[in-house]
């Protein structure tokens, strides 16, 4: 059975399913259908459960329609039907020309028919607005997020209204396709390489290592925990195929975004990588690193004698004490995908690809670019 087979009930089970999070398997064995049938089913609304429609209250219903049937039967006139229904002699006459005249008018026909007129979708805001289209594609061309976008456009074209368009807006343009408004191949620019929209689902954490002397988080300065001060760091690795890795180091009040090539992941080669790093910043960004539980930053006192900033560690099991860095981790896979091994890439690629995220607006920014916002937060020296 084909995705266009599947009942409207049955349908809507699939939606409601999806959208709790289910995956193709479970859905398609909790209602008897290969995880093929779901897949067409879900891919023709590219992963956007179809809005309900709602009969315009106007409209004739079926109970009504069945009543003009059995007066035409019985010989009434049109006034007659009109007025036995409440409605002007008008609405019954237009209701029979459209549907066979009083010779063949059907109620149930009827009604299928005008359910059917009754479609009239909106025009689609970038099929009408051909600047804001092209806008739309040069900045997805860029790699920047359909959130990106949409927060960029409402802040350089704030007089504007016609300039505004929605994430979701986006998002529905490149996955149905049966809209023709944005070109496919713009899909490969996204962070996440989905074919449709996909529910979020819960994540998972691998439990954390032991580390001698080390510092808890609940024992840093407030000033990093309302990210008042510029100089603290959040840092993580990304890791790749063949056991690679790269350390991703974001500042926690503007967001900037530096890459370090490692070696390793031994503490040795990662300590050695990060201290050079950090040792070319002025002494005004050199305040705190926030890691979480991995042995790579083991020998975490060589690290601050070396670079004189303070290191602490996250509580087991809590990435969201590294939130900056964590979504930053989730932009990098744009560029790194898991499957991508990390040895090929030199620094200078690195930071090529740090200086693209840190000119991209951040919606946490108010769509301001990390670049400009560190900039605003440092005072110049000399």
């Amino acid at each position: 059975m084909s995705g266009r087979e599947i009942a409207p009930e049955l349908e809507g089970q699939i939606w409601r399913r999806w959208k709790q999070g289910e995956s193709l398997s479970e859905i398609g064995r909790a209602l008897g259908r290969s995880p093929s049938t779901i897949f067409c089913v879900l891919r023709r609304q590219g992963g956007f459960a179809p809005r309900p429609r709602v009969r315009d209250i106007r409209s004739l219903h079926l109970h009504e329609r069945e009543e003009i049937s059995r007066g035409i039967a019985s010989g009434s006139t049109m006034r007659e039907i009109a007025g036995a229904l409440r409605r002007a002699p008008s609405s019954i006459s237009r209701e029979l020309r459209r549907n066979g005249g009083r010779e063949g008018y059907r109620a149930c026909r009827a009604e299928q028919r005008a359910w059917h007129r009754a479609r009239r979708p909106k025009p689609y805001r970038l099929a009408c607005n051909v600047r804001l289209r092209e806008l739309v594609q040069q900045k997805l061309q860029q790699r920047w997020s359909p959130e990106q976008i949409s927060g960029w456009l409402a802040r350089c074209f704030a007089g504007d209204d016609s300039m505004r368009v929605s994430p979701e807006t986006i998002y529905r343009s490149l996955f149905i396709q049966a809209r023709g408004l944005l070109k496919r191949e713009l899909v490969k620019q996204l962070r996440r390489k989905h074919r449709m929209r996909m529910p979020r689902a819960p994540s998972t954490r691998v439990p954390p290592s032991q580390i001698m002397d080390a510092v808890r988080i609940s024992e840093r300065p407030p000033e990093v925990e309302d990210r008042a001060v510029p100089g603290h760091w959040e840092g993580d690795l990304l890791a790749g195929s063949k056991n690679s890795h790269i350390a991703t180091l974001v500042e926690r009040r503007s967001r900037y975004l530096m890459l370090v090539k490692v070696p390793g992941k031994d503490t040795h080669s990662v300590v050695s990588a990060l201290s050079r790093q950090v040792r070319k910043l002025p002494r005004q960004l050199r305040r705190s690193l926030t890691w979480d539980r991995g042995v790579e930053l083991a020998d975490h006192k060589r690290f601050t004698l070396a670079t004189d900033v303070a290191v602490y560690f996250c509580d087991p099991s809590s990435p969201w004490q590294r939130g900056s860095n964590e979504n930053t981790n989730g932009l990098l896979r744009q560029y790194f995908p898991k499957s991508t091994d990390l040895t090929v890439h030199s620094q200078a690629v690195l930071d090529r690809v740090a200086l693209e995220l840190n000119r991209r607006p951040r919606k946490t920014l108010g769509f301001a670019t990390p670049a400009d916002t560190l900039n605003s937060n440092v005072a110049p020296t000399g």
